[in-house]
C-alpha cells in the first residue's frame, strides 16, 4: 500500500517552487529590462560602461564574499587548477556577450539582441550535438533547421548577417555549457567573482585607452549619472543569485520556459519604446524564429512527461 502524502513535506515542496518561480520572473524581468538601464548610462560609450561593469562587479562581489564570510570557499575553488581555468574561459565568453550586448544596446539594435536571446536555446541544443555528442530528437532537429530558415530570411531581409545576435546567442549558450560542466562545485558568487577577476585586466586596459582617446565619462555629467554606472556591480550580481536560487527549486523545465521573458520585454523595449524599425522581412524573421521555438517548447513538454512517466512506472509498488 502507498503511504499517505507527508503535508508537510508537500506543503516546503509546494513552497520552494513558489518560491523559485518568484526568483526566476524577477532576475529574467531585470535582464529582460537591462537595455533601458544602459541606455540610461549614455553619453558612456560601450568599452567604458562595459569595463566599469566588470571592475564594480568584482568590488561588490568582495563586499558579498566578506559580509557572507564566504572567502573560504572561494579560495578553495580558486586553487584548484582546472576549476580556475574553466572560470577563465566563462570570464572570456561573458566578457563577448557583454560587450557585444551592451554595443547592439546603445547602437539601436536591440531588436536584435532580443533575436540573439530569442535563439538561445537553440544555439544550446546545436552545441550540445556538436560539443557533448547528443543525439537529438526529431523535432529539435526540426527545430533547428526551422531557425536556420529564419537566419537566412533575416540576413536578406536586412542585406546583412545578423552578428550581434548571433555572437550573443553562441557565446551565452557556450558560456552555459561551462557553467554546466563546473555545475555545483562553483556557488553563484564566487563564480562571479573569479570570472570578474579573469576579465578584470581587459577593463583595465579599456578605461586607460579611452580616457586616452575618447575620454572618460564617468564622474563628469553628474551626481545621478556616476551613481547609475557605479550601480552596474549590484545590476549584474542580484539577477544571477536571483537565477542561481530558482535554479535550486525550480525543475530545469520551467526555468526553461521563464527564460523567454528576457527576449520578449527586449523585443517590446525595441519595438514599441524605443521604435526601431520592423519591416516585413524583419516581421517574417521572427515569425520564423518563434515557430522554431514553439516546436522546441513542444518537445520539452513531451520529453519531461515521458520523462515522469517512466520514473512512475520504474517506481516499485508497494
Amino acid at each position: 500500500m502507498t503511504p499517505a502524502p507527508n503535508p508537510a513535506i508537500a506543503g516546503s515542496a509546494s513552497e520552494r517552487f513558489r518560491a523559485g518561480l518568484v526568483y526566476a520572473v524577477i532576475a529574467y524581468v531585470l535582464w529582460g529590462v537591462f537595455p533601458l538601464y544602459f541606455l540610461l548610462m549614455r553619453p558612456a560609450g560601450a568599452f567604458e560602461i562595459v569595463a566599469w561593469r566588470i571592475l564594480f562587479s568584482l568590488a561588490f562581489c568582495a563586499v558579498l564574499l566578506t559580509v557572507t564570510r564566504a572567502w573560504q570557499p572561494f579560495i578553495a575553488i580558486a586553487r584548484q587548477p582546472r576549476l580556475l581555468l574553466w572560470m577563465g574561459l566563462a570570464g572570456a565568453l561573458i566578457y563577448v556577450n557583454w560587450q557585444t550586448y551592451i554595443i547592439g544596446t546603445l547602437g539601436g539594435q536591440v531588436v536584435e539582441t532580443s533575436l540573439g536571446y530569442f535563439i538561445n536555446p537553440i544555439a544550446t541544443v546545436l552545441l550540445g550535438v556538436l560539443v557533448l555528442r547528443e543525439r537529438l530528437r526529431r523535432m529539435q532537429w526540426a527545430a533547428i533547421a526551422v531557425s536556420a530558415i529564419a537566419v537566412v530570411v533575416l540576413t536578406v531581409g536586412h542585406g546583412s548577417v545578423p552578428w550581434i545576435a548571433l555572437v550573443l546567442a553562441a557565446s551565452f549558450g557556450t558560456y552555459g555549457l561551462v557553467k554546466k560542466h563546473v555545475g555545483p562545485r562553483v556557488d553563484a558568487v564566487s563564480g562571479l567573482t573569479l570570472e570578474s577577476l579573469w576579465i578584470a585586466p581587459v577593463a583595465v586596459v579599456q578605461v586607460v585607452v579611452v580616457s586616452q582617446t575618447t575620454g572618460l565619462v564617468f564622474g563628469t555629467v553628474g551626481v545621478w549619472h556616476t551613481l547609475i554606472l557605479v550601480s552596474a556591480g549590484v545590476a549584474t550580481a542580484i539577477p544571477l543569485l536571483l537565477f542561481a536560487a530558482s535554479t535550486r527549486r525550480l525543475p530545469l523545465v520551467y526555468v526553461g520556459f521563464v527564460q523567454f521573458i528576457v527576449p520578449i520585454l527586449q523585443f517590446v523595449i525595441g519595438v514599441f519604446v524605443l521604435h526601431e524599425p520592423m519591416p516585413v522581412a524583419r516581421w517574417v524573421g521572427f515569425a520564423i524564429v518563434w515557430l522554431s521555438l514553439a516546436i522546441l517548447i513542444v518537445d520539452m513538454v513531451r520529453a519531461a512527461r515521458g520523462s515522469r512517466a517512466a520514473e512512475g512506472d520504474a517506481e516499485p509498488q508497494r
